[in-house]
């Protein structure tokens, strides 16, 4: 199937998904605990385009999340910018970042490089810390005043529909980038970055492109999180979950294609959902962990890799 139909096909249907849903369900919950799942669709997929595809590990998913997630709380502060627009604008600033931390890292390689992006992710957070115009370390708040569109009932679904529609949309691009060009190169890195470089591929190129496209990715899926919450301070934002999480799922669910952050975001996020509101919180990274460990014995290569062998 091309790309411009499995795109279209998918987010029609994510969209008609999310708009019956919202006019049958009542329980708000259904939609927080939905938007929470959906959020981590695109940050494990972002992650998956420059840690599995590429090879590259970042640590660092939870720094460009709150990039996406401070850039709307500035923008909201300087012009009360729309969401469509600071969804955009975070996009575009975490893919920077992703630019200039790939020129000034990615001749690093192995743990040296998830190092650098640890360092990267301190720097912000320490520069959010002591930018008081977005809160500081005190936090802040943003609070949508105007009534929702399109006939919804309550913010909380408005954001669950963008965050569908931004969940299918980084799968798309996700697929575009395995069976394109693009795909085959960074698959040649992952495999062995020298003798691809000495075959033509132009490496350095191809992991700039990999490391703007997976940051401006983790950048939208932090833009609409400063009004589903209304509040953000930099512990929660800057939270170590985000950076486990993004990694986990598509371990769990297969690093080299492109439905493998899916099948993990579905299956580990839904599965936290679930046990939150039975389980402490610390709970869930305990239950991360194990099923990493549990995963990596049986289906080394995650559940997608799992049933292409069987």
């Amino acid at each position: 199937m091309r790309t411009s139909a499995f795109t279209a096909i998918a987010l029609g249907a994510t969209l008609l998904v999310a708009f019956a849903t919202s006019a049958l369900v009542t329980n708000e919950y259904v939609f927080s605990a939905s938007y929470t799942v959906l959020q981590y669709v695109v940050l494990a997929t972002a992650w998956n385009i420059l840690g599995g595809f590429t090879g590259y590990v970042n640590f660092g998913s939870a720094a460009f999340f709150a990039l996406g997630a401070y850039s709307s709380i500035a923008l909201d502060k300087l012009i009360g910018a729309p969401i469509a627009l600071a969804i955009v604008a975070a996009a575009a600033v975490a893919g920077l970042v992703g630019l200039g931390m790939g020129y000034l890292t990615l001749r690093l390689r192995g743990v040296f490089f998830a190092i650098a992006t640890l360092a990267m992710a301190e720097v912000l957070f320490t520069l959010v810390v002591n930018w008081d115009y977005v809160g500081g370390a005190r936090g802040a708040y943003v609070v949508l005043q105007q009534s929702p569109p399109l006939g919804f009932r309550s913010w909380s679904r408005v954001l669950f529909a963008i965050m569908a529609a931004m969940a299918a949309g980084s799968v798309a691009i996700a697929r575009f980038v395995q069976v394109s060009t693009l795909g085959r190169g960074l698959a040649a890195i992952r495999d062995d970055e020298m003798a691809a470089e000495c075959s033509g591929v132009p490496t350095l190129r191809l992991k700039l492109i990999s490391t703007t496209l997976s940051g401006a990715l983790m950048g939208m899926a932090g833009a609409t999180f400063p009004y589903f919450l209304s509040y953000v301070e930099p512990h929660g934002v800057f939270s170590l979950s985000y950076a486990v999480n993004s990694i986990a799922m598509p371990l769990i669910g297969g690093m080299y294609v492109w439905a493998g952050p899916l099948v993990g975001a579905l299956l580990l996020g839904g599965l936290q959902q679930v046990l939150q509101v039975n389980v402490p919180a610390d709970w869930n990274l305990f239950l991360v962990g194990a099923l990493l460990v549990v995963f990596v014995t049986i289906a080394p290569h995650g559940i997608m890799g799992w049933t292409r062998r069987t």
